[in-house]
């Protein structure tokens, strides 16, 4: 059995696609593009998709991740392409490797986010972004499946800090003045999302956007404690491929005179 490791994207109004839709999709682009899917076992088998981390419905990324297995060898470039094709436009298949190393998961431990402020003047954003950073905890609410829960938003934050707008790839432009915000957040649970760093920065400075931020997932990762930068969750597997042994027979055919 193959293992394949995918990146994918949701962009532009894509962002409003739910997991569920995107499973959905996806599945019918396995469909198309005839992947060799291996199945589960019993009444109602289903192909073999891990899913990681995926982003809150209404946010655009830059960084999903999931995992298919193959009953068949498939180049992973050659299989990228073909899904991607079969994709809507937005939900972008960009990148894929073959599973090299255990635990994909494992090393999607924090995430960047870029946070588009329309109707934000830039220094209000960054008086807001130094009373939450100065805040020892920042208690915000969010209502769950078993009603309203509170939680500390400080806590998983590991850098927070308003950047130039023009440096913003975030999917939503406008002429409009705006602030941006860049978040690094730790993965932990209960989780901490955008929403929940901007109610933070409403608790802790007043900051209320006039209209709903649009939120956009840059890169997810394994944390640098050192840097606080987030590392790429496939790396690993790109240098495993690199120097993974050939086998015999074909060292042999690359050195044989012509």
């Amino acid at each position: 059995m193959q293992r394949i490791r995918l990146r994918y994207t949701k962009r532009g109004r894509l962002r409003f696609t739910s997991h569920r839709d995107f499973q959905r999709a996806f599945e019918r682009a396995l469909r198309r593009a005839e992947v060799p899917m291996a199945y589960s076992a019993g009444f109602t088998p289903h192909p073999k998709v891990s899913y990681a981390n995926a982003a809150p419905t209404g946010t655009g990324s830059e960084a999903e991740f999931l995992e298919i297995a193959l009953t068949e060898p498939r180049d992973p470039e050659r299989l990228r392409a073909l899904l991607d094709d079969s994709m809507p436009a937005g939900l972008d298949i960009i990148e894929a490797v073959e599973a090299r190393t255990p635990g994909l998961a494992d090393r999607l431990t924090a995430s960047v986010w870029e946070l588009r402020l329309d109707g934000v003047a830039p220094e209000d954003a960054r008086r807001a972004v130094d009373a939450f950073e100065a805040a020892g905890t920042v208690e915000v609410q969010r209502r769950t499946k078993n009603g309203m829960r509170t939680f500390d938003a400080r806590s998983a934050v590991v850098a927070l800090e308003s950047v130039e707008t023009h440096t913003s790839s975030a999917d939503r432009p406008s002429d409009r003045p705006c602030a941006i915000l860049r978040l690094v957040v730790r993965h932990v649970t209960p989780a901490v999302r955008p929403d929940d760093v901007l109610s933070g920065l409403r608790a802790v400075a007043d900051l209320a956007p006039p209209v709903p931020a649009a939120v956009t997932r840059l890169a997810q990762g394994l944390l640098d404690e050192e840097t606080g930068t987030v590392t790429d969750p496939l790396a690993p597997d790109r240098e495993a491929a690199v120097t993974e042994p050939q086998p015999a027979g074909a060292t042999a055919a690359a050195t044989a005179p012509v």
